[in-house]
């Protein structure tokens, strides 16, 4: 064995704005689709959260902020009394671990189906473009439906859904918050020119495009206070959709970012390429340039390795890293990692749905 915390401050502590890391390992939201139909954690979601609370901080899994924002059967919400009391099970399961968590704010958008939307109805995007590709409900996989445009006043009631489920976050026992605005799902259909086609406040302009982006994270960050929010950003995954990116990503996301120094985060965190897939990235477009204009401290993510998150690090392009796959199959990775034990790799199909096969029996490394 190896003594990898003398190459890197990854495995020493840090601060992300009022939230104390035990380390610079952040377990990213990764959806594993085992909760029944009205999407309650209970205790086998508290056994497998508390696993990997050795993490410096736990992004709980992306968590549907109402009934609407549901694009996928077997996922979690916050926005009932139900919710929120099993979320405080694995909240103070973490917390009797010693580890941190926040709580992933999520509305699909778009890409959800009749299907899984209260009364059949449709599903709200920015405007009226269909997703392609197919979503997860009780009856199997089902294509998306063709979504409609939120009228301007509705949105307001969308900015309410995001404080409502933050205050829900609160009650739960979360440590605070992250603002769900990339793979392509609501709050980044209003960021892309690919998505969004309105002619109001909300779309046309840069400006225009990000100011839901920007008015939920406000929102959020009155229930909260700004040093326990942060937000995820997805720049060029075209993912859940196959949305294409902005047709100009740097202006669009350095605009947001220099925006969001004025809300004094707790962190960004952006997948680097295309989430879960190539860090490649199209002509023209610098994830460095882009996250060196945050103020505060930077998640990266995307196919990191221990090797490129030292290195990364000691470069001074993050200030932690975010592991999503391999705490699947390794809940106690941050110490293979620190001493440079094996590595175990979940089968594919561990990743969705079942019960506790594959989810909270992998055993500890030999170390």
């Amino acid at each position: 064995m190896t003594d990898n915390s003398a190459l890197t401050d990854l495995f020493s502590p840090t601060r992300m704005g009022s939230i104390e890391l035990a380390n610079r390992i952040v377990m990213a939201p990764v959806t594993r689709s085992r909760y029944d139909e009205d999407g309650v954690p209970g205790e086998l979601h508290a056994t497998y959260y508390a696993q990997r609370a050795t993490a410096g901080l736990i992004v709980a899994e992306a968590t549907n902020i109402s009934a609407q924002g549901r694009g996928y059967a077997a996922t979690p919400g916050i926005w009932s009394d139900e919710q929120v009391a099993g979320w405080r099970k694995v909240t103070d399961a973490v917390h009797a671990a010693g580890g941190k968590i926040v709580s992933q704010l999520w509305h699909v958008g778009r890409f959800s189906s009749v299907e899984l939307q209260p009364g059949g109805q449709a599903p709200v995007a920015p405007s009226a473009i269909g997703a392609e590709g197919n979503t997860y409900t009780t009856a199997g996989f089902v294509p998306v439906s063709m979504p409609r445009a939120l009228e301007t006043d509705e949105i307001s009631g969308i900015i309410d859904q995001y404080r409502l489920a933050a205050a829900n976050a609160k009650r739960a026992g979360f440590d605070g918050v992250e603002v769900h605005s990339a793979n392509s799902y609501l709050l980044d259909q209003f960021l892309r020119d690919s998505t969004n086609q309105r002619t109001d406040r909300y779309g046309g302009s840069i400006e225009n495009r990000a100011r839901l982006t920007l008015e939920v994270t406000r929102a959020v960050i009155e229930i909260w206070g700004s040093d326990r929010v942060g937000i995820r950003l997805s720049p060029v995954t075209p993912d859940a959709g196959n949305t294409p990116p902005d047709s100009n990503v740097m202006a669009l996301h350095g605009y947001l970012i220099e925006q969001l120094n004025h809300l004094s985060l707790a962190y960004l965190h952006v997948v680097e390429g295309a989430t879960a897939t190539s860090r490649e990235v199209p002509p023209g477009v610098d994830m460095d340039a882009l996250s060196g204009l945050f103020d505060g401290p930077f998640i990266g993510n995307n196919n990191y390795d221990l090797d490129m998150a030292i290195e990364r690090r000691g470069q001074g392009k993050i200030d932690a890293v975010a592991f999503g796959r391999l705490f699947i199959s390794n809940p106690d990775l941050v110490q293979r990692l620190r001493v440079g034990a094996e590595l175990t790799i979940a089968p594919r199909e561990s990743y969705y749905g079942g019960g506790a096969k594959g989810y909270t029996d992998w055993p500890l490394g030999n170390y």
